[in-house]
């Protein structure tokens, strides 16, 4: 499982008349020429498509934080006609591959004039097209007592109160595993980046590391493997930083 990634770092440190002749992991002639030419190899610096996946993630993880939250609670402890049916349909819309709704959302978009822009990114993530972070979320709710609701019920609160001031902090599992998911699945999406990002200029990292490949002049391997191991470093940090909520029992007393 580790080669691929060990023979990459390897072969970002090999001279590009060296990488595939050899698929060891020793590194006779070490070149770090490769990590200079490749973040200046494209029309920007690579800051610049890192900074744009930047904007692309934060803005996907702010809009699954707010709008699956308010979905979960809302499936989770309101009552509303039709709740269980609703509920059904969104946990369908989990085996929907991302090919069957891209192309309406392209239309749609392309009609709203935002093409070349983060918006159609961005946008479906505040309307919690996420189905699998509402489950996540609706599990978790579940497991707190409802006795602390009643609670703040009976001293006045309402369910924005309760919401914001009882259940949310006690969420706080679910929305960390809620960011790093998120955080690594758009960081890591080329499709639809791809789909919607034509202009080179507002390329993201995966679609900037595709242009390292040309199917008809000389390919940069070098550069491409050293901008992927750049490119996978807010991935390790992310992970090594939030790994503690991943593992973290959902076990709620109240107590807090």
């Amino acid at each position: 499982m580790l080669y691929p990634l060990l023979w990459m770092v390897a072969s970002s440190l090999r001279p590009d008349s060296d990488i595939f002749n050899s698929y060891g992991l020793f590194v006779n002639t070490f070149d770090t020429t490769h990590y200079p030419d490749g973040w200046n190899a494209l029309a920007q610096p690579f800051s610049s498509y890192l900074l744009n996946s930047a904007i692309v993630v934060l803005g996907s993880i702010v809009g699954n934080l707010v709008s699956c939250s308010m979905a979960a609670y809302a499936f989770a402890r309101l009552d509303f006609p039709f709740k269980r049916s609703a509920f059904a349909i969104m946990l369908l819309t989990i085996m929907l591959p991302v090919h069957v709704v891209i192309v309406p959302q392209y239309i749609l978009f392309a009609n709203m004039d935002l093409i070349n822009t983060f918006v159609p990114m961005i946008l479906p993530k505040l309307l919690a097209t996420d189905a699998f972070f509402i489950f996540l979320m609706v599990q978790f709710i579940r497991g707190i007592p409802r006795e602390l609701d009643e609670a703040a019920r009976i001293d006045g609160a309402g369910h924005a109160r309760i919401f914001l001031r009882i259940i949310l902090p006690l969420m706080t599992p679910a929305l960390a595993t809620t960011t790093i998911f998120t955080f690594i699945w758009t960081w890591n999406d080329f499709f639809t980046q791809l789909i919607f990002l034509t202009d080179p200029d507002l390329y993201t990292v995966p679609v900037a590391l595709r242009s390292f490949i040309d199917g008809q002049e000389n390919s940069s391997f070098g550069a491409l493997f050293a901008m992927s191991i750049v490119s996978l470093v807010p991935i390790f940090l992310a992970f090594l930083l939030g790994q503690r909520y991943l593992i973290q029992g959902i076990a709620t007393t109240g107590g807090k």
